[in-house]
């Protein structure tokens, strides 16, 4: 059974209850990382490092992340070495960010998408699996130039 990090900020909260109540509803096991500690309200680049840093370590295998476009979600979990997380808003993306680029993190804007299709393009998602073929050589060339950057 899968087990799924997900994370939001203030602009998608209602978007992360409702995504939590579907992938309940499905049987997997669902860990929020919409918090902060200091009792503010969650800032993205916080909320996304953190459960970047979870998928990394093994917790979960998979994370989705919410907040008003998914852009800045994305582009902080992209940040973390070993972590593909891709912007969708649509579930053919959805499908190849699996299939293709092994993506274990999904970034989705509350203000850009409602929560039926948040759900569809959810669900897409978590039945891709990673097809490897072609596009293994490119998944690992994508660590090599991450490896090369840690290094520089």
């Amino acid at each position: 059974m899968l087990s799924i990090a997900i994370g939001a900020d203030s602009a998608a909260i209602d978007l992360k209850n409702t995504i939590t109540d579907y992938l309940q509803q499905k049987g997997l096991t669902v860990t929020d990382y919409s918090y902060d500690p200091t009792g503010e309200n969650p800032i993205y680049p916080d909320v996304a490092y953190t459960l970047a840093h979870a998928i990394k370590d093994g917790k979960h295998q998979r994370g989705i992340l919410l907040c008003g476009t998914g852009i800045g979600m994305c582009i902080v979990a992209n940040k973390v070495n070993g972590i593909r997380a891709a912007q969708c808003h649509d579930t053919y993306s959805a499908q190849r960010a699996r299939k293709s680029n092994n993506a274990q993190v999904i970034a989705l804007g509350a203000r850009v998408i409602g929560p039926e299709l948040a759900k569809e393009i959810i669900g897409a998602w978590l039945d891709a699996e990673f097809e490897g073929g072609g596009s293994a050589p490119k998944v690992e060339k994508i660590g090599y130039y991450e490896h090369q950057e840690k290094h520089q």
